[in-house]
């Protein structure tokens, strides 16, 4: 039996050979190496004294930058089927409407939101 669980894989799997769409390693070096660079201009961003006024935004894109390679490429979504990113996707989607929900709840309960 463990000579069955051993080779059952084995017919998928070939030393040194890439699934046909998936990447190899030398793009996720170069997905590493964007992801050093983003983190990079989010320290530079912080001490840019006239970007000061656009730092939230520009934080928050670059994080949505950051959480789409490592999602995209790390995760696979990229280069599995579609209904693994909708998996993936719409509960993070339903999580940001209730997150908004809660603040906009609280923040009329304290009084700085009038309807």
């Amino acid at each position: 039996m463990s000579d069955n669980v051993a080779t059952a894989g084995s017919e998928h799997f070939v030393e040194g050979e890439h699934h046909a769409g998936h990447p190899g390693p030398a793009l996720y070096a170069i997905i590493a190496v964007a992801l050093v660079i983003l983190t990079f201009m989010e320290l530079a961003v912080y001490y840019v004294t006239f970007l000061q006024p656009l730092l939230v935004p520009i934080l928050i894109l670059l994080a949505i930058a950051k959480f789409l390679l490592v999602g995209g490429f790390y995760m696979h979504l990229y280069y599995d089927q579609k209904i693994f990113s909708i998996f993936f996707v719409f509960p993070l989607i339903l999580a940001c409407f209730i997150g908004a929900a809660l603040l906009m709840i609280f923040s009329a309960l304290e009084g700085r939101l009038t309807f």
